[in-house]
């Protein structure tokens, strides 16, 4: 029988009380991986109280000492990076280029978190009236959790708990149960790199472990990636107990492609957007917009890339498209692209039949191309989550714009061009708070805020960056006479 795995609370790996588990599957061969135990309300509850237990003394710690755990924490990254970029490649099915992408985007979170002796600075003025001077300093705020994604097993933690810690604040991280070994061989590392006991926590669980998190009253802030009306309902209920709440949702981005772009460069760096991590990521491109004469050239450049990518393991050379994470995440993938057909749209490739030989059992869609997509279909508004590309004509770039406007996400877009004025009229008015110009994937780094709006965001504050250090703290005001 395949092992179960633990928790981590208190600094020690515990066997779950869970009676039910999740079987953890490598998406691209059927292999069965591990079991993740489904903990609910009473394991939340002692890594809560573990967490608040540790947080008396590490609040303490000074920043300084507090960001020497993250630069040795870093060094053990780059030690087991490939690793570690592996682990996300089988249980996620990402190709090792992009796992070993994501990893390297986590450890730059790592390393901005280092800077927290400066990001955690306060202000002060003296003399705000005669003789009476005023401050404010950063305190951290108490135990922090995140419930994370699926489709980002490295990554997505990480810009939520290098920064919580380092502020002083300790941690739970409920990482998805789909993909849960990336995380433990992270918690792993943190745990090698010296942490304390209690300070970064690790309770595997599905629905039940999520609702406990959100209601629990000991916990002050909580962080979310996932599905829009799983994001909604995370912000609400974490909300209504009066925690902080930051919820990032799901996307329907849209790529203009303008007739004065560098089509080979544009139909390059779609395609990436689009089919890369099989179109499992909140930032893939998925309704290309073309105006004018860059509608059918557009079209059948981007139709003859995608036919050139490979499908197959990650893990094996040359592949350049892995499967989905699941054979449950194959069936819906299906019926959004038997949708679209229905609904009328032109299906220039299909992807359904992808199948890879050596790897039978593996959850496979070939690279998906429609045409004539119109906003009213629901390939043409919902999120699809896969490796499916929407084309459609537009007039100009205010039509462009206007469609941008009209769906209910707001993620990322971006815009290909040779025009600054293009540029700047789109970045100006697009309405969309991650913009790409002449990129396909408009991914901010680490020391900028992540995040979307309208259904893609739910909160204030964003995730990394800047953002980060003002989530998880409360600005002291001091005001002093003498």
């Amino acid at each position: 029988m395949t092992t179960a795995l633990r928790n981590f609370i208190g600094g020690e790996w515990v066997e779950s009380s869970a009676t039910s588990h999740h079987e953890v599957v490598n998406p691209a061969t059927g292999e069965v991986l591990g079991q993740t135990p489904l903990s609910g309300a009473a394991e939340v509850d002692q890594a809560v109280a573990a967490a608040r237990d540790a947080f008396t003394t590490w609040r303490r710690v000074p920043p300084v000492v507090r960001s020497r755990y993250l630069f040795k924490l870093r060094a053990l990254m780059e030690e087991r990076f490939e690793d570690l970029a592996s682990s996300v490649t089988r249980e996620n099915g990402k190709t090792l280029h992009e796992s070993r992408g994501s990893v390297q985007r986590g450890i730059e979170n790592v390393e901005h978190a280092c800077g927290i002796p400066t990001l955690m600075m306060g202000q002060a003025l003296e003399d705000i009236a005669t003789g009476i001077d005023c401050e404010f300093v950063r305190q951290p705020i108490g135990v922090c959790a995140a419930i994370t994604p699926f489709n980002f097993p490295a990554m997505v933690p990480l810009w939520f708990w290098p920064y919580a810690i380092a502020t002083g604040n300790t941690f739970i991280l409920k990482p998805s149960e789909q993909v849960p070994l990336t995380a433990a061989l992270l918690v792993e590392l943190a745990a090698e790199a010296g942490l304390p006991p209690g300070v970064l926590n690790m309770v595997h669980g599905g629905k039940d472990a999520v609702n406990a998190l959100l209601a629990h009253p000991g916990i002050a802030a909580i962080s979310f990636v996932g599905s829009s009306p799983v994001a909604k309902h995370v912000y609400t209920e974490a909300a209504a107990t009066g925690k902080r709440v930051q919820a990032l949702g799901g996307a329907k981005n849209h790529i203009v492609i303008m007739p004065d772009a560098d089509m080979d460069q544009a139909v390059a760096n779609i395609t990436e957007s689009i089919f890369g991590c099989a179109g499992q990521r909140c930032l893939a491109g998925s309704v290309m917009l073309a105006p004018g004469k860059a509608y059918e050239p557009f079209r059948e450049k981007l139709l003859a890339s995608a036919k050139s990518l490979k499908m197959g393991y990650g893990l094996d050379e040359g592949v350049t498209l892995g499967p989905v994470v699941s054979a449950r995440a194959k069936e819906r993938v299906t019926a959004m692209i038997d949708s679209g057909k229905l609904e009328g749209a032109a299906l220039l490739l299909d992807g359904r039949a992808g199948a890879v030989a050596d790897y039978p059992k593996g959850s496979f869609i070939g690279p998906t191309v429609f045409d004539g997509v119109e906003p009213s279909m629901r390939i043409g508004h919902e999120e699809i989550f896969g490796p499916v590309a929407s084309v459609t004509h537009v007039e100009d770039l205010d039509d462009a714009i206007a469609k941008v406007h009209a769906s209910g996400f707001a993620n990322a877009t971006s815009i290909f061009t040779t025009s600054g004025r293009s540029a700047r009229e789109f970045r100006y008015n697009v309405g969309v708070s991650m913009i790409g110009v002449n990129i396909g994937v408009a991914a901010p780094m680490a020391f900028f805020p992540f995040g979307g709006t309208k259904g893609s965001f739910y909160g204030d504050l964003k995730a990394h960056g800047h953002d980060s250090v003002q989530f998880y703290t409360d600005k002291k005001v001091v005001i002093s006479r003498w």
